[in-house]
């Protein structure tokens, strides 16, 4: 069942049985509960859900590099035009210089994450825009997604190198790490992140975890970035390696409608969630054979059974090419596979039908 904002006070609540979420007048989320520790991640003096604006002028490549110093100069966005439920949403709208915005929070009934979906028109110049996070975590480093696995970074800015990555890439996730504990931040199509330790008295007890999302350089092209935009992204507090993928996956691949169907079989199970299925499609060679690719994500050797949906009488593992190599993984008439995958493993497969 969705889950929609109470008024509460000045501000709204959302109640999951897993999570809840308070987002006050000012359209900021100011408390972020972990109802299974008991964990308050959010202090409600630091909200998230903070749009942020920096001057950007790097002294070198305006639409290539961002400069360490323009991280420094920013603008909290905190005037609001309007908060208001709408069904299961809780709608923020705000205007600043010549751009207006709108928030849209909501709370996916399944994970409990809170979910900003971001309507954008923007018309600023040299200047970018993220959205910030600053979380009652001690992070000690942070796990990025990238193609066919992640990778880790350290939070601290101990070294020159470290200092270096004030802005580092990922695909569909990050997760901020504290020990055994970890909340991803999700994103369907912004790649640009940075995540440090706020400085004050906690110590370092808060990290702020941030995702670039707009710029406005004027070379080469000066109406880059310009006009409408349409973001998503989520926090999910408790988050392992295989629930930050799940997240990264549920706003990247939204379910399809099927239309004169009453159930559709899935076309493909596997038993590890730590196993992805990245690609299926048919033989290039219109053999009607089944094409798979997928890998091992949590960077730990594991066994996994992948059983299609469908009468298989062979499967072999292939190049990109879809050619036989060795070894093969089964001649047999099964539609089930056992795998043996190394860390971080990319395996092709070819499934005849």
């Amino acid at each position: 069942l969705p889950v929609t904002p109470e008024r509460d006070g000045d501000g709204w609540t959302f109640r999951h049985e897993r999570f809840q979420w308070a987002i006050d007048a000012r359209g900021l989320v100011v408390g972020a509960v972990d109802l299974t520790t008991g964990r308050e991640l959010i202090d409600p003096a630091f909200p998230g859900g903070v749009l942020q604006l920096f001057r950007d002028t790097p002294r070198e490549w305006d639409a290539w590099n961002i400069d360490a110093e323009d991280g420094a100069l920013g603008t909290t966005l905190t005037d609001v035009t309007e908060v208001v439920a709408d069904g299961a949403d809780l709608v923020v709208r705000r205007r600043f210089g010549s751009s207006h915005v709108e928030q849209r929070y909501r709370v996916d009934p399944f994970s409990g994450a809170l979910e900003v979906e971001m309507h954008l028109d923007w018309r600023e110049r040299q200047k970018m825009l993220k959205i910030a996070f600053p979380l009652r975590v001690r992070a000690e480093r942070t796990e990025s997604e990238i193609q066919f696995g992640h990778l880790s970074r350290s939070v601290h800015a101990n070294t020159t190198w470290d200092a270096a990555k004030f802005e580092t890439v990922a695909h569909r996730w990050i997760r901020i790490v504290e020990g055994d504990y970890g909340v991803a931040v999700a994103n369907d199509s912004m790649y640009g992140h940075d995540v440090q330790r706020a400085p004050g008295p906690d110590g370092g007890a808060r990290t702020v975890a941030r995702v670039t999302l707009v710029r406005a350089p004027l070379f080469p092209d000066p109406e880059a970035d310009q006009g409408a935009h349409e973001f998503r992204l989520s926090v999910l507090p408790s988050a392992s390696v295989a629930a930050a993928i799940g997240e990264g996956l549920r706003l990247n691949l939204p379910p399809v409608t099927v239309n004169g169907a009453d159930e559709v079989a899935p076309l493909l199970t596997v038993s590890d969630p730590g196993v992805i299925v990245e690609a299926v499609k048919l033989a290039d060679d219109g053999s009607g054979d089944v094409v798979v690719r997928l890998y091992e994500a949590l960077g730990s050797a594991r066994t996994a059974q992948i059983e299609a949906g469908f009468a298989v009488t062979a499967v072999t593992q292939t190049d990109l090419l879809e050619r036989e190599i060795e070894p093969t993984v089964l001649r047999e008439t099964t539609s089930t596979v056992r795998l043996d995958l190394a860390p971080f493993q990319l395996v092709t497969l070819r499934l005849a039908r």
